[in-house]
């Protein structure tokens, strides 16, 4: 089992996951965060720092689509290992639906 990040964390990104992960196992996308899956070891600690409760066990119903997103993301975005500055306005969009098909970006985070 692996923990996922899935469209609520879209365009909110608080990063607060990462400083908990004990495995390095997040990475960044433009507006949002994956986990690898296959380094993930399901100890559970990112699922509860998560404000905008985007983290969930691949096990929960509807996980599917997003292990696959995590899975395909994490090939190509790069690793973070530290938390960054979340974006000004995600508060705004925390909580707000249909976000990964009106708002994903593909793009990898700009360093």
């Amino acid at each position: 089992m692996a923990y996922v990040v899935t469209e609520a964390c879209i365009k909110c990104k608080y990063m607060d996951c990462v400083e908990v992960c004990p495995v390095d196992c997040f990475y960044e996308g433009d507006n949002m965060l994956v986990i690898k899956p296959d380094e993930c070891i399901d100890c559970g600690v990112c699922e509860p720092e998560c404000p905008a409760e985007a983290i969930i066990p691949d096990t929960d119903p509807g996980a599917d689509k997003w292990l696959t997103v995590n899975k395909d993301y994490a090939e190509s975005w790069p690793n973070i290992t530290r938390k960054g500055q979340a974006p000004d306005d995600a508060d705004q969009w925390k909580g707000v639906a249909d976000k990964f098909a009106k708002h994903f970006s593909p793009d990898p985070a700009k360093r």
